[in-house]
């Protein structure tokens, strides 16, 4: 192998690797804005019925959120999350909007 075609293959590496760490880090990012959501309306769901069983669950959130650095993550994991996190906003947007109306239902006028 030339010295030339080294420097390429050495290149290309190098791309690769920052490519990938660009694309790690962006997973990591988007998975803990959506933990970090959910854990946001833990005060409002003390307030409804249902949060209490979903309080529970929330000792499991945080405590990953604290590893996710460890946690190997790929496209599809951070788009199953993303997905969840919605479903999961758009299913307590109806009990939350009862506790503060405007804030949780539709986007109020200004």
């Amino acid at each position: 192998m030339t010295v030339g075609r080294r420097k390429d293959a050495a290149r290309g590496a190098l791309s690769l690797e920052l490519e990938m760490s660009r694309a790690i880090n962006s997973h990591m990012a988007r998975i803990s804005n959506c933990l970090e959501t959910i854990l946001e309306l833990e005060p409002e769901l003390e307030k409804i019925e249902l949060g209490k069983s979903l309080l529970e669950e929330f000792g499991v959130l945080k405590d990953f959120l604290e590893r996710i650095d460890s946690v190997a993550l790929n496209e599809d994991d951070v788009e199953r999350v993303e997905s969840a996190t919605s479903n999961f906003l758009a299913e307590l947007r109806a009990p939350l909007s009862k506790l503060r109306p405007g804030r949780f239902g539709s986007p109020r006028l200004q």
